[in-house]
């Protein structure tokens, strides 16, 4: 074992040496030993062309300015569970590599990696969500579903014609009576949730109702979708810690709103969307019905909410800590 890595070093000194011979270039290895990055990689650093340590070098103080550090999950006095955000940097290794065999008239092309917070949102337990990271310029609609089909399908030719994709939190009851309608939300690349099982109030039921009421809609999104779902949204908003408990012991957190249309309410489609425009903030939830105020405001939503450069997407898509993809505003 001994003369093994006797050989080994001798090896390697003996192409260190060799390098240095072709390189000239000695410090560059006692360099990269005395900032501590390990004798392999001062080694490759010693191998590089003088150029490409150069290059190196440059991108390295790049990466150290631009930086971007995670922002971990927490637990707010006020919105509850708050998701945490990816930080950002910059990928020296792979835009070493992408640099280098470029043309030098080809602009700095750096490629960047997401940095996962240390805290994520399912390491703060059973507790209920209103909202995605204040960094996160992203919003969702989500629509929960108990009864009346006479909006939907404007509401769904809506989502399509201006690609977005939203949330629908499914009844039990009207899952089971209305599988090909649910089956065609799915198809159009919408996320499909869980609204318990008859729209009862969950803070007025047993631990035991409660359960029932989650597991039976939980288990028709599984046989009638294929669903494997991760959210809860209690009907009405009404819940205690009972069943946000309950739902986390299923595999599910408890998702409420940020915003709401009062859609229920039949107002004009134009205080919906002057309330939705002048309220929205990163990380909005915001809660919408099939109704005909919906229906006939969700066009000016989702116009107003981009140009103000918000993404949108699902629930999951704001709720997770991934970074929020750029988004072209509208002229």
């Amino acid at each position: 074992m001994k003369l093994g890595k006797t050989i080994a070093m001798a090896m390697m000194m003996g192409t260190l040496l060799l390098a240095v011979q072709w390189n000239g270039d000695w410090s560059a290895y006692i360099q990269g030993v005395k900032q501590g990055i390990g004798a392999r990689e001062a080694f490759a650093n010693l191998a590089m062309s003088p150029d490409e340590r150069a290059l190196r070098k440059t991108i390295e103080e790049e990466a150290a300015k631009t930086r971007v550090a995670p922002v971990d999950a927490r637990i707010d006095r006020v919105w509850k569970a708050i998701p945490g955000y990816n930080g950002l940097e910059l990928d020296v290794d792979r835009t070493l590599e992408r640099m280098k065999h470029a043309p030098l008239s080809t602009p700095d092309d750096y490629v960047y990696k997401e940095i996962p917070p240390a805290v994520g949102l399912d390491d703060l337990g059973a507790v209920p969500i209103y909202r995605g990271n204040p960094n996160k310029k992203m919003a969702s609609f989500m629509i929960n579903v108990a009864w009346g089909n006479a909006y939907l399908d404007p509401i769904l030719k809506t989502l399509r014609e201006e690609n977005v994709k939203a949330t629908f939190f499914l009844d039990g009851t009207w899952l089971k009576n209305n599988p090909e309608l649910a089956k065609q939300i799915k198809a159009e690349g919408h996320e499909l949730s869980n609204h318990a099982y008859s729209h009862p109030s969950m803070s007025k039921l047993s631990r035991t109702a409660q359960l029932s009421q989650i597991t039976r809609t939980e288990a028709l999104l599984r046989s009638t979708l294929g669903v494997q779902n991760r959210w809860f949204a209690p009907p009405s908003g009404d819940y205690n810690q009972t069943t946000v408990d309950v739902a986390y012991g299923q595999g599910l957190q408890t998702v409420l709103w940020t915003l709401d249309t009062v859609d229920w309410q039949h107002p004009s489609p134009s205080s919906i969307i002057a309330k939705i425009s002048s309220r929205i903030e990163p990380g909005s939830l915001i809660l919408m019905h099939p109704t005909d105020s919906a229906s006939g405001a969700l066009p000016g939503m989702i116009k107003a909410i981009k140009a103000k450069g918000y993404a949108l997407g699902t629930v999951s898509d704001t709720l997770s800590s991934a970074r929020v993809p750029q988004v072209v505003t509208a002229p």
